[in-house]
């Protein structure tokens, strides 16, 4: 007998999680559903079985901690240590493609633009060294945000969320060396007082 969601192909829940990458966020739960945790559990022996060096757990805690250092700008060399600086590409919406350095000049210009940042995940599935999830990122828009889909965009005071769909790839070591990103770039582009651009 097949383990809950064993028979779930990794590209079929990626389609889906795509598909829905332009919903708006969910509301806060209040009562339990499928939980990252049993998610992570039920995928406990596919990850296995393809070899991963690392287990699904300690991906999603990296993956998470990653992204918290990269809102908060906390502490550069840790965040370092969570990704393959000299290999890592990011592939985003329209064949924008760039390496480490330019990830984080990006997240310099969310931090630089939104004040009150959060991130949050939602769904998360692990495949071997594959990680992919729900991403939301949130703050209030004060500043000018010089990295928006419509180029350099001026503040409007208000709460702003990036509705993402990722999929991130992990060497043997536990270091991020690629991620692919969805972005609902009409609602973000909305939300920053843009829409029509």
């Amino acid at each position: 007998m097949k383990k809950p969601l064993e028979h779930v192909s990794f590209l079929s829940v990626v389609t889906l999680a795509v598909g829905c990458a332009s919903a708006p966020p969910p509301p806060t739960r209040t009562t339990p559903t499928i939980t990252e945790g049993t998610m992570n559990t039920a995928m406990e022996g596919t990850t296995k079985a393809t070899g991963s060096a690392i287990d699904s757990k300690t991906l999603v805690a990296r993956l998470k901690k990653a992204g918290e250092l990269d809102i908060s700008g906390a502490d550069q060399a840790e965040l370092n240590s969570y990704f393959d600086t000299k290999h890592f590409r990011f592939h985003g919406p329209d064949g924008f493609d760039t390496d480490f350095d330019g990830l984080n000049n990006y997240f310099k210009a969310v931090r630089a633009a939104f004040d009150d940042r959060s991130i949050r995940r939602g769904i998360i599935i692990v495949e071997g060294n594959y990680v992919a999830c729900q991403t939301w990122i949130e703050g209030t828009f004060v500043h000018e945000f010089t990295q928006s889909p419509a180029g350099p965009l001026p503040p409007n005071g208000k709460r702003v969320v990036f509705d993402l769909a990722n999929i991130f790839r992990f060497d043997d070591q536990g270091r991020m060396v690629e991620e692919w990103v969805r972005v609902d770039n009409r609602s973000l582009l909305r939300q920053l007082g843009a829409a029509g651009r």
